[in-house]
């Protein structure tokens, strides 16, 4: 059996008093919603420094110099500075003080700041992922008997391919080279014989703990953490050269940029790095099939949780400015996102859980809610919306395949599984479904659509992908194991509603002039 892909998209409102442009990235508060005039660290005793070490953010109202009087504030506050994004204002911090994010949110300069973990920051451990299920010698060999000559040998498993018609798509064109699609995820392995040729190491890093670390390799993932991210590139971008599957887009560049740590987890500090180094170096698109950890809300009117929503805003936004366009999977729990209230019982996942019942529209899954990023949901064998994809009218903008179990929507032959099969590291491939198979792509179709109009801007991509996208209408009540409960409503029309948003990518339609 395979598994989901791990983690994971909008529309709506900005944390209170965050308000950005493109030139600074961001506004001062207002004197109503402005920190107090005085420095209240400066007067503080000692801060303590016998609680766990955590990371947090500290995101400041100003430029450069409201950084550095924040920065000394951080130093008597008992903070450590990582890294600090003075583009976006952003300050990664590590502190024991347990007081440290009350006492930093009373400085004169913050706007907001928050732990973004509620577990001591570690070094070591495995990830919780399931396992993949691997690809068989035996189903390889059919499969490439079944393989034309203009096919690669596992091309004929690919059902997602012909479902979005990339297989027409290629006939015209694989993509340029001059298009960059960068993977945020869990790492990406290079040396697989489908990603080298296709690689671009100069786009690749480690930002896990916040600060990019660009020494080579350091993207991979190690042996015992997860094979996520390379089955994503796969899915994006293997290469169209006799050896394996073959991606959306098989002939542009694509990068990785690892973020999950060694428990696997997505933190905050993470994602705000990866989004701000792809933005520097050349990412068109940036794919991200994962939500931030801990949380998988945060509540904006929580001080910490609503702090982690603006970091990574300001970060997405800070890419989206240069010419970066997001996509992210709307996850995997079978959520309406559109509900008034939701449960979530995961969350935090560094911790222990408690359950809580949420307003997704005050408590966001991020980045996937942040405006201006592409979500995705995700679409079986069938082409109907799949077991565990969530959804929500005004949230999900496009749908993709992603797979299904089988006995739910099995692929016409020759195709034998109705989950997406991809690269995974040390040269193998495997199955895997989820929103995150769903999200690579429309990554995979955004890069046909730059390399066809390369002047193309985020949001004339965003338009074209939406407008040339198959119309998918919401169809018969939804009961996917046929027990006689209806297991999700589709609400809105044929255009436009909270299974498919604007319908399914057309990879074909994205390669015509």
């Amino acid at each position: 059996m395979a598994h989901l892909g791990t983690r994971r998209s909008r529309a709506l409102a900005l944390p209170v008093g965050l308000a950005l442009t493109a030139s600074l990235g961001f506004l001062p508060m207002t004197s109503a919603t402005a920190a107090p005039a005085q420095d209240a660290a400066a007067a503080a005793p000692a801060p303590r420094a016998d609680g766990p070490k955590l990371s947090y953010v500290v995101n400041v109202d100003g430029g450069r110099s409201t950084a550095k009087s924040v920065k000394k504030a951080i130093a008597r506050a008992g903070g450590t500075v990582v890294v600090s994004y003075d583009k976006i204002g952003v300050i990664v911090v590590t502190s024991q003080n347990p007081d440290f994010g009350k006492q930093i949110r009373t400085v004169r300069g913050v706007e907001s700041a928050g732990a973004t973990r509620t577990a001591p920051i570690k070094t070591a451990g495995t990830t919780d992922e399931g396992a993949t299920e691997r690809l068989s010698a035996s189903e390889a060999q059919a499969a490439a008997k079944k393989a034309t000559r203009a096919e690669d040998p596992l091309e004929p498993l690919l059902w997602a391919l012909p479902a979005i018609r990339a297989d027409k798509a290629h006939q015209k064109t694989l993509g340029s080279k001059k298009v960059n699609v960068t993977v945020i995820d869990t790492g990406v392995d290079d040396t697989h014989p489908d990603l080298a040729p296709n690689f671009d190491a100069k786009g690749s890093a480690s930002c896990v703990g916040g600060k990019a670390d660009t020494t080579a390799g350091v993207w991979r993932p190690k042996a015992d953490e997860s094979d996520h991210g390379t089955h994503v590139a796969g899915t994006i971008a293997a290469a169209k050269n006799g050896v394996g599957v073959t991606g959306v887009a098989p002939n542009v560049r694509v990068s990785g940029i690892k973020v999950a740590d060694a428990t696997g987890e997505f933190y905050t500090e993470a994602v705000v790095c990866a989004f701000v180094y792809a933005a520097e170096h050349g990412a068109d698109v940036t794919n991200n099939s994962y939500f931030t950890d801990p949380w998988m809300f945060n509540c904006k009117d929580d001080p910490d949780q609503g702090a982690l929503v603006e970091a990574v805003d300001r970060a997405q936004r800070y890419a989206y400015n240069k010419g970066t366009i997001s996509v992210a999977s709307a996850g995997n729990s079978n959520y309406d996102l559109d509900a008034k209230e939701i449960v979530d019982a995961s969350s935090p996942n560094d911790g222990t859980p408690v359950s809580r019942t949420i307003d997704p529209k005050k408590c966001l899954d991020i980045p996937m809610q942040l405006d201006d990023v592409v979500t995705v949901s995700a679409t079986g064998a069938k082409g109907i919306k799949a077991s565990y994809s969530s959804y929500g009218k005004g949230v999900v903008d496009i749908t993709a395949p992603g797979g299904d179990q089988t006995k739910y929507q099995a692929p016409d032959g020759p195709a034998v599984d109705g989950n997406i099969l991809s690269t995974l590291p040390g040269g193998g491939y495997g199955y895997k479904r989820g929103t995150s198979m769903a999200s690579p792509h429309v990554s995979g179709v955004l890069a046909l659509l730059k390399s066809t109009h390369p002047n193309a801007t985020p949001r004339q991509l965003e338009r074209m992908l939406t407008t040339q996208a198959e119309s998918v209408p919401c169809g018969d009540p939804y009961d996917i194991n046929k027990d006689g409960k209806i297991d999700a409503v589709c609400k809105g029309s044929t255009n436009d509603n909270g299974f498919y948003g604007a319908g399914l990518i057309d990879a074909l339609r994205a390669v015509r002039q």
